[in-house]
Order: structure tokens, then sequence, then C-alpha cells
């Protein structure tokens, strides 16, 4: 087996992977439209494209409603605000996530109350969600991560039983499904992102969907500076602001929305063939896919790296050594959020914190055994190639797998770089 990239040997893979995003001539067409037609903000409110790829994204999911908005923070802020969750309110939130899955929930001034996840998806823990709730609990916000889905049945059997809004956070699945039911629709409200990494994108931006007519009439006028609804059925109104979708984003959307059921399929058939060729890896453990689970959704390709098997070197080592063979990957991609500089909070700023952090004491364990020992995340447009381009990433593994002194020992820049603090490391623009 030659040496590792790491230490000096040829890298498996010397050429990218296909780049993202995707884009063709209907999305030019579509945006010297706009420039032409000189509307190129949110207001009128909601502009052509937006509205319609709103539309046409919900219909996808299976969501009666959608709203376009500016980001995918915005998006969960909305729907908690429209779903009535405001100051003092707790909300259930898995530790293992984005920090922005938390923070709309400071922002209306409630508190988020941080649980564990499952290890075999590192999705939201039920029981420990269960746990959680106190006569303060008014939400959760179940968290769709990378490529798998939460357990809707048990988080609506939890919601109905303690009388909780259910917010999805579906920022990795668009696409996804459980029991035939597009993420976004299972709940009160799902919430999009559309940044730049994301399997739909207009750089950045956001969608909310739901089937709660009253709840799309409130986010709405939160959307649009307080202005009244569309349809104002309910008469409802909120302190807005505004959080519209520009529509130059919303013209780069309809192309996103076309092209996502193919590359959802051509997605799953790569990951399908990059899992049997990780299974003979020693030290290599998989997710499990729920049978619920009736589509996935692959923003990231997860798996779990034994470090017991690789002469006990750390998984950032690992990370560092695959991504010098050729392969893109990342190892601390995400923090428990209780952990995270990203979630600097001043008490103080909150009152809703009582002066103290909650969540200070607070342990998640299989949350932080993934973030800091086990989890590597694989980006989705590896899977947007040949069955070849994932046969170099299982290469690249079973290679360092064959050479675990190697990758024990070696000294390379990219190990620092792995190890480093995401506030520091996603700081600075990638030189790779």
């Amino acid at each position: 087996m030659p040496r590792l990239a790491l230490a000096g040997g040829p890298p498996v893979r010397s050429h990218p992977f296909p780049t993202w995003p995707v884009s063709d001539d209907g999305d030019r067409e579509r945006l010297l439209a706009v420039l032409e037609r000189r509307e190129w903000g949110g207001f009128p409110f909601p502009n052509r494209w937006a509205e319609e790829a709103a539309s046409r994204f919900a219909t996808l999911q299976g969501a009666r409603h959608g709203l376009a908005v500016a980001n995918g923070t915005v998006a969960i802020e909305v729907a908690l605000r429209a779903a009535g969750i405001g100051p003092g309110d707790e909300v259930i939130v898995p530790a293992y996530t984005f920090e922005a899955s938390a923070a709309p929930v400071l922002r209306l001034g409630g508190v988020p109350v941080f649980v564990d996840v499952r290890p075999e998806t590192y999705c939201i823990d039920p029981a420990a969600a269960e746990a959680a709730v106190t006569p303060r609990t008014r939400a959760i916000l179940p968290v769709h991560l990378a490529m798998s889905m939460a357990d809707m049945d048990a988080v609506g059997a939890l919601a109905r039983k303690h009388g909780l809004v259910v917010i999805e956070d579906c920022a990795h699945a668009h696409g996804a499904a459980w029991r035939g039911r597009g993420a976004g629709s299972l709940g009160d409200a799902g919430a999009f992102s559309l940044q730049t990494s994301k399997l739909v994108t207009s750089g950045e931006g956001g969608l909310v969907t739901t089937g709660d007519d009253r709840l799309l009439e409130a986010a709405e006028s939160y959307v649009n500076c307080g202005r009244a609804s569309r349809t104002d059925r309910s008469g409802r109104r909120l302190l807005g602001f505004n959080y519209r979708m520009t529509e130059l984003q919303a013209a780069l959307l309809i192309g996103q929305i076309e092209r996502l059921p193919e590359q959802t399929a051509r997605r799953g058939l790569r990951a399908a063939r990059l899992a049997e060729g990780l299974r003979s890896v020693p030290g290599i453990a998989l997710l499990e896919k729920d049978d619920r689970q009736t589509s996935q959704a692959f923003y990231q390709f997860v798996f779990k790296y034994e470090a017991s098997a690789f002469a006990g070197a750390a998984r950032d080592r690992f990370a560092a050594a695959l991504e010098a063979e050729g392969i893109p990957c990342d190892g601390l991609f995400y923090e428990p959020v209780y952990r995270s500089a990203l979630f600097a909070v001043d008490p103080v700023e909150f009152p809703a914190l009582g002066g103290r952090i909650p969540w200070a004491a607070v342990r998640c364990p299989v949350a932080e055994r993934a973030a800091y020992e086990e989890s590597v995340w694989i980006p989705h447009p590896v899977l947007l190639g040949t069955d070849a381009d994932v046969d170099q990433v299982v290469e690249a593994v079973a290679k360092i797998a064959a050479n675990p002194d190697e990758l024990r020992l070696a000294d390379h820049p990219l190990v620092a770089e792995k190890c480093r603090s995401r506030a520091v490391r996603d700081s600075h623009p990638r030189t790779r």
C-alpha cells in the first residue's frame, strides 16, 4: 500500500469532484428577465418568482403553503414567531446541530433547551426530549440532519401528549420524506435553508412550509414589515421586519427545484454504493436508515470513525488524511451548541435566561462523541459524480485504514487545520 498523502505519498485523487451549485441557461434567462423588469427586491410582496418558487417547493414537499424568506435562520424565527412562541417559552432543540437552530429561540425571548441525539441517526432523541418537558415548554424543534430524518412518529406523539408546537428544521432535508410525507409537512411548519451549499440554493435564502392557514398569515405579516397577509382572514398582525427574499434570489430557485428530484435519485444511488464499499473497511461504521424514511436527502454523507481501529489516531487526524488524499471532508462539522464558540451568549442580553446560562451544566454524551470523536462528513457534490468517484472515496478510506501508524505519526498542516476551532477556521475563506 502506498504511503499516505499526509506522510508525503501520492494522493488517491488529484482532480476535483463535481462543482456546486449547478446552473443552466434557464437560470440566466430568468435573472435577465428580473434585471430588465427592474423589480429586483422583495416588494411588491411576494414578487412573481418568489411566489412561484415557494409554491412549487411546497408542492414538492407535500405542504399546502410555502413562503420565501431572507435565509434559513430567519425561516426558523418566522415559523416559531408565527406559531406563537415568545418571551419565556422553552423550545426543545437537539444539541448536535448548527447554532442557527437555537439562536432564533433566544431572539424571540425564549429559552432553548438542549437534549441529546440518537447514536444511530444523530437526530433528536425523543426519550431525552420527553424528559426535558416542563410547564414552560411550548415547542419542539426536530432537526433532520445530514442524511437522516428525526423520528417524526415519536416527535408527533410527544407533541400531542404535551400540547407542543412542532417546527421542523429542514435545512438538510430538501426532497426527504417520512412515510411518504415530505419534510416540512409533518409538523406545524418547516424551515428550509437555501444557503449556497444546500441541496436547493439561491445563494442565501430560506423557505417556510406549513399547512396552517393562520400560521401562514402571521408569517407573511412578520416577514413583510407587519403588513396584512394576502388573505387576511384572521386579521392577525405582528410587529414585522423586512425578511423578504429578493426577486433575484427567487429567480434562481425555479431551476434548482426542477433539478432536485433527479439529483436526489442520483445522490441516493451513489450513497448506496459508497455505503456498501465502506462496510468492508475495519473501523468504519455507518449511520442507520430508518425504514420509515421513504426518501433520503443527502446533504452530507456521514459515517462513524472508530479510533481504536486506527492505532488510536484521533478523528480529526483521519479527516486530515482523507482530505490529503483528495477527498473533501470534515469532522468538526458541528459541535454541541452549548459548547460552541459560535453560540456566545451574554445572559444579561436575554431576560428570559434570568441572568444565567441554563445550559451551562448540560452534557449530551452522544452529541459530544459525534462532534469530537467519531463523525466524518462528506459533502453532497461528491455524490453527484460517477461510480468511479465514490469508489475513490472508499479507496482513500481503505488506504488510511491500511496505514494506521503513518496516520498516527504524520505531521502535516492539515492536521492543525482540522483541529482548529470552527469559530476561527470558518472565519477565513477555504484555501482548497
